[in-house]
C-alpha cells in the first residue's frame, strides 16, 4: 500500500426546517401567484443541507478533517441559525433577496466558508427543499483563467 492518497472529499448531511414565502414585492399579487403557485403563501420545509469538504488526509490520523468536528461546524456556523426560522425575516444574509432554494445555499456557503479553512476546505453544498429537488452550488462564481476556475485539483 502506497502512502499517497491524493484529495478527498468528505461529505456530511444536517436537516432543518424553516419556513419562507416566495414573493417579489415589486409584482402584483396575480404575477407573484402565477410565478411562485402554491410557495407565494407562508409555508415550510424539512430542508437537508449536505456539506462537502475537500483536502488531503493528515498523514498521523488518515482523516481530512474528524467528522464530529465537520459536522459541529455545520451545526453552529448553519444550521443552528435556520432551524424553525422564518427565512423572510430571520436571516439578515437573505434581506432583500427572494428566500428561493438558490438564494439559501448561496446564503449557506457565505455562513460556512470560514468555519473551512486548510486543509478541509469547502467544495460543494446541496441542498433538498423536497426529497426529490434539490440546488448545488460550488462557491461564487471564478473568473475564467483564476487557478481555482476548475474545482478538481
Amino acid at each position: 500500500m502506497t502512502d499517497r492518497q491524493g484529495v478527498l472529499y468528505l461529505t456530511t448531511r444536517v436537516g432543518f426546517a424553516a419556513a419562507h414565502r416566495l414573493w417579489n414585492p415589486e409584482w402584483t399579487e396575480a404575477k407573484n401567484r402565477e410565478v411562485f403557485h402554491e410557495c407565494a403563501r407562508p409555508h415550510g420545509h424539512d430542508y437537508a443541507l449536505e456539506v462537502t469538504v475537500r483536502g488531503i488526509p493528515d498523514p498521523g490520523t488518515g482523516m481530512v478533517i474528524d467528522l464530529k468536528e465537520l459536522k459541529r461546524r455545520v451545526r453552529t456556523g448553519f444550521s443552528d441559525r435556520v432551524d424553525h426560522r422564518d427565512l423572510n425575516r430571520d436571516l439578515p444574509l437573505l434581506e432583500g433577496r427572494i428566500p428561493t432554494a438558490e438564494n439559501l445555499v448561496a446564503a449557506a456557503w457565505s455562513m460556512l466558508e470560514a468555519s473551512f479553512p486548510e486543509p478541509a476546505v469547502l467544495f460543494r453544498l446541496r441542498l433538498y427543499e423536497t426529497d426529490r429537488s434539490f440546488v448545488e452550488y460550488f462557491g461564487p462564481a471564478v473568473p475564467a483563467g483564476h487557478p481555482e476556475r476548475n474545482p478538481h485539483p
